[in-house]
C-alpha cells in the first residue's frame, strides 16, 4: 500500500459551530407580584451571563402597579395611593402594569448577538410591529417617542390623533438583557390615568380590544412567539433544527 504524501492527506474534519441553546419560553397563568418577577430575573440574568442556563421570554401579567424607569420625574406620578409603585432599574419614565396586559421580559445574551443595544430595541419594536400586523393593526414607530404608537383615524379617532398601544423598557448588565416589553391587550385603560405613561401628555393609550379586535391572551402569545423567529432567530425550546 502506498502512504499519500502529507499534502495529499485527509485534512482533520472542522469542528462544528457552536449551537446557541434554544430559548426558553415561560407562560405565567396567573399574575405575578412585581418583586418576585424582579427577583427571578435577577437569578436567571446571572445564570445566562455565567452559562449555566439559556435565554428566556418570560410571558406574564402582574396585578396593578405602577413602575418608575430611571429617567422618571416625580411629577408623572399623578396618583401616588391608587396602586402600588416601585422603582425598577429599567430605562424610560412612569408605566402602568396590570391584568390584560401582556408583559414580555426578555432575557437575551446580546453579546452573543451582536452587542448593539441600539440594535436590541429595534428589533423589539420590530417584533411587537409584526405581532400586532398579524391582527391587521398597524403600530409604528415615532421619532423621540419610546414604544408602538397607533394612528386612530381609522378606528374613529380624530385626524393626527395617535395612541401608545406598546411601552418599552430595558436593562443591560453586562450584555444580558432584561425587564423588555409591555403590549395593551384588553386592560382598564382608565388605570393609566394616575401617571403621565412615559413622560408624554401629549398623546392617550389604547389596546386591541379598544380598537376593535376582541382578541384573547392566547391569541397574542401565538402571534408574540411566531413572530420571534423572524425578528430575533434562533430556535425555541422544544423545536428542532429544520423542523416546519
Amino acid at each position: 500500500m502506498t502512504t499519500p504524501p502529507a499534502s495529499a492527506a485527509a485534512s482533520p474534519p472542522a469542528p462544528a459551530p457552536t449551537q446557541r441553546p434554544p430559548i426558553e419560553w415561560r407562560i405565567s397563568d396567573e399574575p405575578v407580584p412585581y418583586p418576585e418577577a424582579m427577583a427571578a430575573m435577577e437569578e436567571r440574568v446571572e445564570a445566562i451571563r455565567a452559562g449555566t442556563a439559556p435565554e428566556l421570554v418570560w410571558l406574564l401579567e402582574h396585578p396593578p402597579l405602577y413602575t418608575a424607569g430611571t429617567s422618571a420625574r416625580d411629577e408623572d406620578l399623578l396618583d401616588a395611593t391608587r396602586f402600588p409603585v416601585y422603582r425598577s432599574g429599567r430605562g424610560g419614565q412612569f408605566t402602568y402594569h396590570g391584568p390584560g396586559q401582556r408583559v414580555a421580559y426578555v432575557m437575551l445574551d446580546l453579546k452573543a448577538r451582536g452587542a448593539d443595544i441600539r440594535a436590541y430595541v429595534r428589533d423589539l419594536e420590530e417584533w411587537i410591529i409584526q405581532t400586532l400586523a398579524s391582527f391587521t393593526i398597524k403600530g409604528e414607530r415615532r421619532e423621540g417617542r419610546v414604544g408602538i404608537w397607533v394612528d386612530k383615524a381609522p378606528y374613529g379617532g380624530l385626524r393626527g390623533q395617535e395612541d401608545k398601544i406598546a411601552a418599552i423598557g430595558v436593562r443591560v448588565r453586562r450584555w444580558v438583557s432584561f425587564h423588555g416589553i409591555a403590549l395593551n391587550v384588553e386592560p382598564d385603560l382608565s388605570h393609566f390615568t394616575g401617571i403621565v405613561p412615559c413622560g408624554i401628555n401629549e398623546h392617550g393609550v389604547t389596546s386591541l380590544v379598544a380598537l376593535g379586535h376582541p382578541v384573547t391572551m392566547d391569541d397574542v402569545d401565538s402571534a408574540l412567539i411566531a413572530a420571534w423567529p423572524t425578528v430575533f432567530g434562533g430556535l425555541m425550546r422544544g423545536e428542532e433544527e429544520g423542523a416546519a
